[in-house]
């Protein structure tokens, strides 16, 4: 008797449902039904409404039909692809998601991005290195940018005609030994690996010469020269730019850098002029006051007093020192 109730009561129950469910979708058809008469009257009262529509769904159709046709035409290319298909091949990327990076560094990657125009996610990783191998190398992490925005404008391919090579245009020929760590001097274009021993060279200019000035006019090359074509400024005044980013204030992408013939002239007025270091004299030069060798023999010759005013990217205290 008790089942027979229960039995009865779940069959009322489910008859209360289904009654429901119809009521509930007989006033959802009317609703839809008024609402597609109300938009009928709606386009009809509005012939620009109605054509933009058109165009908009013609334009849906036109490109399905041109993405058809064109996997259809070029079936032969889709294969080649595929036969080349390499997952892996994101591992070689170097890139990261700027989004993974903490407020300071996605600020200076998204000024250096524009300023540059360069992608930010190869940016970010390059940022994201300056700051690690800047802490364990004790450099500055926005040093370590300024000198790759001026030596190469963070082309991981640039080259120098004496053989300066990469992102922070280290003498590959000359520090083969540093890239050998790492697989080879071919190294050098893998732009992490090139900023890790351009660091280190950095790191070593400025301790031999004894101050951070005295280091970039050695990085460049112009420990022997009256001035250093305006290097080190321009290193400096990109480098104080970036410190402004991280704090948090705008810097225009167009901010000017110092011009080489009014930095030489500031110098020339603040230091007696040293005598050139001429291709024969080089050879036999005693070292410099902050402890560099003479250039190393196939150096380029030195600059003449007009060279001066052509910012210099020859590296010659990067072959003395490694020697």
């Amino acid at each position: 008797m008790t089942a027979f109730r229960i039995s009865k009561s779940l069959r009322l129950v489910a008859s209360d449902v289904l009654a429901g469910l119809r009521h509930v979708s007989h006033n959802t058809l009317a609703l839809l039904g008024l609402a597609a008469v109300a938009a009928t009257v709606f386009l009809a009262g509005r012939a620009d409404v109605r054509h933009e529509m058109e165009l908009r769904v013609l334009g849906w159709l036109m490109d399905r039909a041109s993405a058809r046709s064109a996997l259809a035409d070029a079936p032969v290319a889709n294969d080649v692809l595929l036969a080349m298909a390499e997952p892996e091949a994101i591992a070689r990327a170097t890139a990261v998601d700027p989004s993974t990076l903490n407020r300071q560094q996605a600020a200076v990657v998204s000024w250096i991005s524009r300023r540059y125009s360069v992608a930010p996610e190869p940016i970010s990783r390059l940022v994201q290195e300056a700051w690690a191998v800047g802490k364990k190398a004790g450099v500055e992490p926005t040093l370590i940018l300024a000198v790759m925005a001026i030596e190469s404008g963070y082309n991981p391919f640039a080259q120098s005609h004496v053989g300066a090579q990469g992102l922070m245009q280290v003498m590959t020929g000359i520090h083969q030994d540093k890239y050998e760590m790492f697989g080879g001097r071919r190294a050098a274009f893998d732009p992490v690996t090139n900023l890790r021993v351009g660091v280190q060279v950095l790191k070593d200019c400025i301790a031999r010469a004894g101050s951070l000035e005295a280091g970039l006019k050695h990085y460049v090359g112009a420990a022997n020269l009256p001035t250093d074509g305006g290097y080190a400024a321009k290193v400096l005044a990109e480098q104080g730019y970036l410190r402004e980013v991280i704090a948090g204030r705008k810097v225009a992408l167009n901010a000017p850098l110092p011009q080489p013939g009014a930095v030489d002239a500031a110098t020339a007025a603040a230091v007696p002029a040293a005598p050139l270091v001429t291709p024969h004299a080089a050879a036999g030069a005693a070292p410099v006051a902050s402890g560099a060798a003479p250039s190393a023999p196939g150096a380029a010759p030195a600059a003449s007093p007009a060279a001066s005013e052509v910012p210099l990217s020859r590296h010659p205290e990067q072959v003395a020192w490694a020697r």
